[in-house]
């Protein structure tokens, strides 16, 4: 079992976190809302450092933007970030000014109350630079999280950070009661949701459907997302209207649904699904939110080989197939459907392994990770 904190013995902290936010459409910005909300559960105080969001409308929970004119630290950013007990940021190349979003090191730097770097993505074949930006926001925060113990491993072996400083803290999910799968002769739904584009691998798994017209009742394949706004930005609907052309071109039955859910509305989806589909590409996936919302709603799971599926399915929560293999995808998609019992037994294992993702509890471990700072902190703190 995780270490979590008893309610009895936190003691309540304001929290800064740098982050992107909603509108804005990223698993980023979702993750922050999530665990600010896990936070605000155990009676802490969080105010986002928000980046990116120029063109958003401000929530109370946004306190400040990161960077004014050409990367700079804006006044009321570092007054937030400074004034906090623990300062959280989220890193991700993509989210900050800068070749690889360099400018987050000075931003580090500039923070003097202790910081948690949560480290999204921890690339197999970073690029020199990629490689040099991860090793200085490691060695200017106080603690990094990375989601898994692929991430862990990746980080320390490849890449010259101290290793005491790294901690794995899961991705948290939304769990519900998750609704329990039945033997039915119902039509099967398959779901894949997050936002499109190039490497996403929608396409397996439209090709894979093509292998399984002679299943009865006919499968039904739901892709639910629209367009990343980055992907849209450069190349359009392109990635999009391949998919649509694909499944007209196999004959098969997939529903292209573009609504950017609530997280209400998504746990209503998900609930719907017979087997959640991953049929990702990259192989540097060491963490996906998707896959954690998938095994906190009992969802039997098929993936690509990507990190984070082969540790969190590797007690039957799920089925790892090779990436870009469409006739292995469908062999595992006809074995969940056609086996009696296997969707069940593997929908089971996803409900055990399920409390340990909510996000009170992956929250707790945030808030004991920042204790264990604060206290190594002590003569600081006891000024303030």
């Amino acid at each position: 079992m995780f270490e979590e904190m008893p309610m009895s013995e936190h003691r309540t902290r304001d929290y800064a976190m740098i982050s992107t936010y909603p509108p804005t459409q990223c698993g980023i910005a979702t993750f922050a809302a999530a665990l600010s909300g896990g936070l605000y559960e155990l009676g802490d105080d969080v105010g986002i450092v928000r980046v990116g969001g120029e063109n958003d409308p401000a929530k109370e929970i946004v306190v400040a933007e990161l960077t004014g004119q050409h990367g700079e630290l804006t006044l009321g950013a570092r007054t937030e970030l400074n004034r906090a007990d623990v300062v959280i940021v989220q890193h991700e190349y993509g989210i900050y000014e800068g070749p690889d979003g360099e400018d987050i090191v000075g931003v580090l730097e500039e923070i003097d109350r202790p910081t948690i770097v949560v480290a999204h993505t921890v690339l197999e074949n970073p690029t020199q630079h990629q490689r040099l930006v991860l090793e200085a926001v490691v060695r200017a925060a106080d603690a990094v999280v990375v989601m898994t113990e692929a991430g862990r491993q990746r980080l320390c072996n490849s890449f010259d950070v101290d290793k005491r400083k790294i901690s794995v803290i899961p991705h948290g999910a939304l769990v519900s009661d998750a609704v329990r799968l039945e033997e039915s002769n119902a039509q099967p739904r398959l779901l894949t949701w997050g936002l499109l584009g190039p490497g996403k691998g929608i396409e397996w798994a439209i090709d894979a459907l093509a292998q399984l017209r002679d299943l009865k009742p006919r499968v039904k394949y739901i892709v639910a997302g629209n367009t990343h706004p980055k992907v849209f930005e450069y190349e359009g609907d392109v990635y999009r209207n391949m998919l649509i052309q694909r499944a007209k071109n196999r004959k098969v039955d997939v529903e292209f649904d573009p609504e950017y859910r609530s997280l209400a509305s998504l746990a209503r989806l998900i609930s719907e699904a017979s087997i959640v589909i991953l049929p990702y590409d990259s192989p540097d996936q060491v963490t996906s939110g998707v896959l954690v919302d998938a095994i906190a709603a009992g969802r039997p799971v098929i993936a690509t080989a990507f990190p984070h599926a082969v540790e969190l399915l590797s007690t039957g929560a799920g089925i790892v197939v090779p990436r870009q293999d469409p006739s292995a995808l469908a062999e595992a998609i006809r074995t969940v459907l056609t086996t009696p019992g296997l969707a069940q037994r593997m929908a089971a294992e996803a409900r055990r392994l399920a409390p340990e993702l909510a996000w009170p509890h992956i929250a707790s471990r945030y808030a004991l990770l920042g204790e264990e700072l604060l206290t190594k902190r002590a003569p600081v703190s006891a000024t303030r």
